[in-house]
């Protein structure tokens, strides 16, 4: 036997063993019989590493074990033995020769005493002992540990599913909800493939049908994306990320075909979109999306019934004296039956009520249980469609469920599961799953409509009608996924939602306001200049009175945190914050709020002033040209982001006032800061070099930038707006530019959405000449 020491010192030769694509012949290939043909080509070549001894068997577990070997992924064995001399340098012997080969290995060398130990402490291990597979070695050995295990896991399944759901939880909390995220994880997230081994030993222990044809076939799809993520990425990974869409959907067959082909319509719609496109077409990045996030949704239904199952066969049913299951009432016609929502005796034998399905789905959000799984079948089969106009009790129902706060999210998706929803709005088909292509989205567009109603009902005692927010945070993007501005688009549709669901018409023009308006205010407060009077009488017209005003600002609030944490700071809260505030007093009195005096301690006092305190950096100086360029390639040095800056001049002396947040997460040191700022404003040439070089070396990449003219949107400026990619040190070269060019910047606004930004320079003057404006954009684009 080659001693430890001999084997690593054979491990460095060229020639010490294969690498993996030799091991297993190709890693490419996608399907079960890809799959099938890596597990085979790994037990041959593991099986010549193993010496022929008695008492030692090696197991495969993980997708070896299941004969499901991803063209990048893990080993997982277990070297399993009698008590035989020597067998850490039998382990070495196998181990070593795998590392060599590139190959990344999770292993374990136990007796089988040792391995049923550590699998009844640890609920993991009995998992993958239950994907046991013999590669090599004693059969006798490996049956006896797979079938201990086994009958192990069968005795005690039901209470080791407890702790199982704990750390189950605790992962989705970690890797959301593969069904409605745009970037999902496809093995952590919940209905992920790490579910799926749940399932499967829910059926291992006869708990309940979990591994019904749905989910094995939902199983297959996900490990072919998995299969075709790898072949695109040449490498492991489990994220499915934008950039891969496309690719790995064409591997998959899933191409795009032209507008108005049958294939294509059916997946705009919500089809399954599996048929393949032309010959060499584009994949289609949406309808793997779409297919991924149905896929998951089986598996998340059916881990949710396996759970309720394990636990009903833990608990034992509640009974009353007379023995038999408690029933509770908790709505009209809706009981609680064994920790589940049931309809009562009157309402099965009834004539069917249009409004139950909504009833039902009100009260399992309210009281948090679920709805019992024939229930939701007998409501999709023997429910009526509701009445035009909805009758109140059913308008009554859908506010109930949109305001009931963390119980909407799991009744809503059982609703849908069941095909509910689409009984209650014909337009859900579309907007299934549909992904939202903005990279500061984290949520497909179903999820997020019903994100945003529940982030709303956080918001709903700061209005003086709850129930139409509600309803216009669930409707505010109801438009995306069809052509034009969606906020246009989407307007019209869901003016005539609310119609249809029994709205007064003013109230229903209300709700069209709403979503035609709902990214009014965080787009004017992060891209205008709040002091300017022409901006707050516009907000002012557009609004039109108080109640809008605040529908508006607690819907911006619910939108921003459903779309995720790129979209909300408290930067950008107080900016909003501010713009309500100055737009009620206009409201209210007519009059727009005069703009807020400077600050007295830049203008007194001797030359240069330097103020830092938290987010805010002012400067004051003698007047001069280049002062705004100045302070922000500074700040640019120090890693700092502007999101607003604001320049003037009072009594000769040039005033720069900018609100900044780290780069990187890190504040620069405010010392260094202050002394780079004195200098620089004074004139030191040698700061100033430091800013162009640093910022000239760091331009962004991306599509085509472009300047975008806004006249009459400033009492004496207009405005030019740059969308660009963003980087570090741009509002330093636009600002030089525009210095160089001639134009006197008097405020700048900078808003980061995703890579990108939009940038509004406010120009004093009017600018009217259109030879200018060609010459002032030309010297824009160049700095850009």
């Amino acid at each position: 036997m080659t001693s430890l020491t001999s084997r690593q010192a054979s491990a460095s030769s060229p020639t010490a063993a294969p690498k993996v694509n030799e091991v297993v012949g190709v890693a490419a290939g996608i399907g079960a019989t890809a799959r099938r043909a890596r597990s085979d080509a790994y037990d041959a070549w593991l099986a010549r590493l193993l010496p022929d001894r008695p008492g030692v068997a090696l197991l495969a577990v993980g997708g070896l074990g299941r004969q499901q070997c991803a063209p990048y992924g893990d080993l997982d064995l277990v070297l399993v033995h009698s008590g035989v001399a020597g067998i850490d340098e039998l382990a070495a012997e196998l181990w070593y020769p795998i590392w060599d080969a590139g190959l990344r290995l999770d292993h374990s060398v136990r007796t089988v005493a040792e391995a049923l130990s550590v699998a009844q402490d640890d609920v993991k291990v009995a998992l993958g002992l239950l994907d046991a597979r013999l590669v090599a070695g004693d059969p006798e050995l490996a049956d006896t540990l797979i079938r201990s295990a086994t009958d192990h896991w069968r005795r005690t399944a039901v209470r080791q599913l407890a702790p199982l759901r704990e750390t189950t939880l605790a992962r989705w909390q970690a890797h959301g909800e593969l069904a409605f995220l745009l970037e999902g994880d496809l093995k952590e997230a919940a209905g992920g493939l790490r579910d799926v081994g749940i399932l499967r030993a829910v059926a291992l222990a006869g708990i309940t049908d979990a591994l019904r044809p749905a989910v094995h076939a939902a199983h297959l799809r996900l490990l072919d994306t998995r299969d075709a993520l790898h072949q695109q990425v040449g490498r492991r990974v489990d994220r499915l990320l934008a950039q891969e869409r496309e690719g790995v959907a064409a591997l998959l067959g899933l191409r795009q075909t032209p507008p108005g082909d049958p294939d294509t319509d059916a997946a705009g719609a919500g089809g399954s979109a599996t048929a393949a496109g032309p010959a060499g077409a584009a994949g289609d990045g949406d309808a793997l999306l779409r297919r991924v996030a149905g896929d998951a949704r089986t598996v998340s239904h059916a881990l949710d019934d396996a759970f309720r199952a394990a636990d009903r066969l833990r608990t034992g049913r509640r009974r009353g004296a007379d023995g038999r299951p408690l029933r509770r009432p908790v709505a009209r016609d809706v009981v609680e039956h064994d920790g589940e929502l049931v309809l009562a005796r009157t309402a099965i034998g009834a004539r069917p009520d249009p409004n139950l399905s909504l009833r039902v789905a009100a009260a399992a959000a309210v009281t948090g249980l679920p709805i019992a799984r024939a229930t939701c079948e007998w409501l999709a089969t023997y429910c009526p469609p509701l009445p035009t106009p909805w009758p109140a009790e059913a308008r009554a129902a859908l506010t109930t469920l949109l305001g009931a706060g963390t119980g909407l999210l799991p009744a809503w998706e059982t609703c849908d599961r069941y095909g509910l929803i689409d009984g209650w709005l014909p337009e859900w088909t579309r907007l299934r799953s549909l992904p939202q292509h903005n990279p500061v989205h984290r949520f497909t567009l179903d999820r997020h409509l019903v994100q945003t109603a529940f982030e709303a009902s956080r918001h709903t005692r700061d209005v003086d009608r709850p129930d139409l927010l509600l309803l216009g945070a669930f409707l505010h993007d109801i438009g995306k996924g069809l052509p034009g501005d969606h906020s246009t688009v989407g307007a019209p549709i869901a003016e005539s939602i609310a119609t249809r669901i029994g709205l007064p018409t003013a109230e229903a023009k209300l709700i069209g306001t709403l979503v035609r308006l709902h990214l009014l205010l965080p787009e004017v407060a992060t891209r205008r200049d709040l002091a300017d009077p022409v901006t707050i009488s516009g907000v002012a017209e557009a609004v039109g009175d108080v109640t809008t005003l605040d529908l508006l600002h607690a819907l911006a609030r619910a939108d921003a945190a459903a779309t995720g944490p790129g979209a909300w700071s408290d930067w950008k809260g107080r900016l909003i914050a501010e713009l309500v505030a100055r737009v009620r007093t206009t409201l209210d009195t007519g009059a727009v709020p005069e703009p807020p005096a400077p600050d007295p301690a830049l203008v007194a006092g001797p030359l240069p002033v330097v103020h830092l305190t938290g987010d805010r950096v002012a400067v004051a100086a003698a007047d001069r040209r280049g002062l705004l360029a100045t302070v922000a390639g500074c700040l640019a040095l120090h890693r700092l982001e502007v999101l607003a800056a604001d320049a003037s001049t009072v009594d000769g002396r040039a005033l720069v006032e900018c609100r900044v947040q780290p780069r990187y997460g890190l504040p620069p040191e405010p010392v260094a800061l202050s002394s780079d700022l004195r200098r620089a404003v004074g004139g030191d040439v040698s700061v100033t070099q430091r800013l162009r070089g640093r910022a000239l070396a760091a331009r962004g990449a991306g599509a085509e930038p472009r300047v975008v003219w806004h006249r009459d949107a400033a009492t004496d400026a207009v405005l030019l707006e740059l969308r660009a990619a963003d980087a570090a040190g741009l509002l330093y070269r636009v600002t030089s530019a525009l210095d160089a060019a001639g134009a006197q910047v008097r405020a700048a606004r900078i808003a980061t959405l995703g890579g990108d930004v939009v940038d509004v320079f406010y120009l004093v003057g009017s600018w009217p000449s259109d030879e200018d404006r060609t010459r002032l954009e030309a010297a824009v684009l160049a700095a850009v």
